[in-house]
């Protein structure tokens, strides 16, 4: 284990605030380039430093161990996602659209997690294999025959845009243009609100309003998961104004996490070589994989709670409307939960304790989604490619929220 944060020191709040005993202070900046593209040492240092640092930049208390995110994410009461999952308080400053499931509390998101978990129930998820198999007998075969592809381009965004954009029944033109930019600038809110972040939501400019337009009830096809969601309106179940909210929680929820968890599970299994023998020898244990891939590179690294009232937590005074920074990425890589070899990409390892989808009421909702689109994805390539080489330098995607990858060479080798 590193020694403590280095640039941390006893202390406290920053200026403006009371200090708090037992808690470091961080000069260090998760948020550079140079810790997005390598977040791992930094988390190292700041778990070691205790159950919580201060992030001086930044003004918040961050948690980067197990047990504490965990412990925060199950406590929906004491700390809330009503305010925002960003830095930014929404009981103080309006959000920059219609709160929505994720920016709710109950009673509200009861409500709109009961409409999502109808449509997405196991039944639901099952009736979906098979047409995301018979896309990936479709798109898959012309990829290995191409031999040399992008992994992320050509894969991670083709395969769920098409398989599980027709799922939910938004039309196919205009989904790669829109659909991946929207995202990204949804999710650049969750972090600082910075150059870094401007450059996603200026590069997304016009995509939230066509989003909207398509998840209108006349834009969806019929029977599709968007048109459920709609009937769920009709029902009195849900408003209409909160069912189109619902259609896009519903896209991020098979797309956005997806994309970037394919991605990444290429990248790795690229990069070792024996794991991907492993699962070439039994294609089962894709779902193992899954979990391994979305503990050790985590799709989303961070975001942020809201503490409703004055609280206590692991002898941390926290007043009441104060913001904290979680650290889901760091939580994941944490020895104390995953053993002393956290830090090893291993596919054979019960991960299944991860938080990468969060923990409690407000666990992601789509997650069967995005492991049935993996699922699918990676026993075609293991029945199919005996060998998966990287081709080139992987370009990062860097992003506050989001781990992932810009461009990823892969070259594919029949089997």
């Amino acid at each position: 284990m590193e020694a403590a944060c280095a640039g941390c020191r006893p202390g406290g709040w920053n200026d403006r605030s009371a200090a708090v005993p037992g808690v470091e202070a961080c000069r260090e900046d998760p948020y550079t380039d140079a810790n997005l593209t390598d977040p791992y040492p930094l988390f190292e240092r700041m778990r070691a430093a205790g159950p919580a640092v201060y992030l001086e930049k930044y003004g918040v208390l961050a948690f980067t161990r197990y047990a504490e995110c965990k412990d925060i994410l199950a406590d929906h009461a004491t700390f809330i996602n009503g305010a925002g999952v960003g830095p930014r308080n929404l009981h103080r400053e309006p959000s920059w659209k219609p709160q929505g499931i994720l920016d709710s509390d109950p009673p509200v998101h009861t409500r709109m997690r009961k409409a999502m978990n109808t449509v997405i129930s196991p039944r639901g998820v099952r009736a979906l294999r098979a047409g995301f198999e018979a896309y990936a007998a479709e798109l898959l075969p012309r990829l290995l025959a191409r031999g040399r592809i992008d992994g992320i381009a050509d894969l991670a965004q083709a395969f769920p845009l098409r398989a599980f954009g027709d799922a939910v029944g938004i039309p196919r033109e205009g989904r790669a243009e829109n659909l991946v930019r929207q995202g990204a600038m949804n999710f650049s809110y969750f972090g600082p609100e910075d150059s870094r972040a401007q450059h996603f939501i200026d590069r997304a400019a016009g995509t939230f309003e066509w989003v909207m337009d398509r998840t209108s009830r006349d834009s969806l096809a019929p029977g599709g998961m968007g048109a459920q969601l709609w009937e769920l309106a009709d029902e009195g179940a849900i408003d209409a104004q909160t069912a189109p909210l619902l259609v896009r929680a519903l896209l991020s929820a098979g797309l956005d996490t997806t994309i970037i968890g394919i991605g990444n599970a290429l990248k790795l299994l690229a990069e070792h070589p024996e794991e991907w023998a492993k699962l070439r020898a039994n294609p089962r244990l894709a779902k193992f994989a899954i979990d391994e891939v979305l503990r050790f590179d985590s799709p989303f690294q961070s975001f942020f709670r809201t503490t409703a009232t004055d609280t206590e937590f692991r002898g941390i005074r926290i007043p009441a409307d104060t913001k904290i920074a979680l650290f889901l990425g760091a939580a994941n890589r944490d020895a104390a939960q995953f053993g002393p070899d956290a830090d090893r990409f291993r596919i054979e390892r019960d991960a299944s304790s991860m938080i990468a989808f969060g923990n409690g009421i407000h666990r992601c909702v789509g997650q069967p989604i995005t492991r049935l689109e993996m699922e699918v994805v990676l026993t075609w390539l293991a029945e199919h490619v005996e060998r998966l080489e990287l081709d080139g330098e992987p370009v990062p995607f860097l992003h506050n929220t989001l781990k992932g990858w810009e461009s990823l060479p892969l070259r594919l080798v029949a089997a």
